[in-house]
């Protein structure tokens, strides 16, 4: 004779493991998409801050008393603008301006918004 609670504990327990394995894949998926939010967001500040640099720079060397002679060419403008997009990323890597924070926290409140929206609409159709 079969003993259905037994049958019911077992069932029961593949299901938790079923559900939890899905939990803990929801959780990856999740910390990718906040990781993949995060580096958009320092990016974008690492990007901003070099233009910047670079349009202070340049409007720097425009200044009176300047040598206009002096190194105009445009591999020089090249280098000088890796160079400020390289200082821009090592701002945002110290933390820059909390332009990457607000950001990345906006980017995360919609995304939220968005699945909870999600998850409404999922029930109401239950």
């Amino acid at each position: 004779m079969l003993d259905l609670p037994l049958l019911r504990s077992v069932s029961n327990g593949r299901a938790q493991s079923a559900s939890n394995a899905e939990g803990k894949t929801q959780t990856e998926a999740q910390r990718k998409e906040d990781a993949k939010i995060d580096k958009s967001a320092k990016d974008f500040e690492s990007l901003l801050l070099g233009s910047w640099l670079q349009q202070a720079e340049e409007s720097f060397a425009k200044l009176s008393g300047g040598d206009d002679e002096e190194d105009t060419g445009g591999a020089t403008n090249q280098f000088q603008g890796i160079a400020m997009q390289a200082m821009g990323s090592a701002m945002t890597a110290a933390g820059g301006i909390g332009l990457a924070r607000m950001v990345s926290g906006q980017l995360h409140t919609a995304e939220q918004t968005a699945a909870t929206a999600q998850a409404k609409r999922s029930l109401s159709l239950l």
